[in-house]
C-alpha cells in the first residue's frame, strides 16, 4: 500500500502561479501512474495529469499550456505546476496512485486526502 500527502494549496491572485506537491511514502519507481485531479463545488471530479513509472506526461487538453506535472525520484514527490491562474481553477486537487496488484490482478486506486486551491483576488 501507498499513502500520498499533498501540499501547496492556498489563496492565489487570477493570473497567478502555484505549485503542488504530492509526496508518496514510497518509491514512485513502484507506482504505475500517478495523477492530478480536482473537484470544484458541485461539479465532478476531472482529470488533469498523469505521468507514469517511466515518467511519460500526458496532461489534459484544456490544461495544455497552464499545467504541468512532473517528478522528484529522489523525494518520492510529484508536482502540479499550475500557471495563469483562474477564478474557475478554484477546487480542491487530488493526487491519485494507480498501483498493479499482482495477488488480486486489478489495479488498486489510492487517493490522497485533497489541498484546496483557492483563486481569488
Amino acid at each position: 500500500q501507498v499513502q500520498l500527502v499533498e501540499s501547496g494549496g492556498g489563496l492565489v491572485q487570477p493570473g497567478g502561479s502555484l505549485r503542488l506537491s504530492c509526496a508518496a511514502s514510497r518509491s514512485i519507481f513502484s507506482i504505475n501512474y500517478m495523477g492530478w485531479y480536482r473537484q470544484a463545488p458541485g461539479k465532478e471530479r476531472e482529470l488533469l495529469a498523469t505521468i507514469t513509472s517511466g515518467g511519460i506526461t500526458n496532461v489534459a487538453e484544456s490544461m495544455k499550456g497552464r499545467f504541468t506535472i512532473s517528478r522528484d525520484n529522489a523525494k518520492n514527490t510529484v508536482y502540479l505546476q499550475m500557471g495563469t491562474l483562474k477564478l474557475e481553477d478554484t477546487a480542491v486537487y487530488y493526487c491519485k496512485a494507480t498501483i498493479w496488484d499482482g495477488d488480486r490482478d486489478r489495479y488498486l486506486e489510492v487517493w490522497g486526502q485533497g489541498t484546496l486551491v483557492t483563486v481569488s483576488s
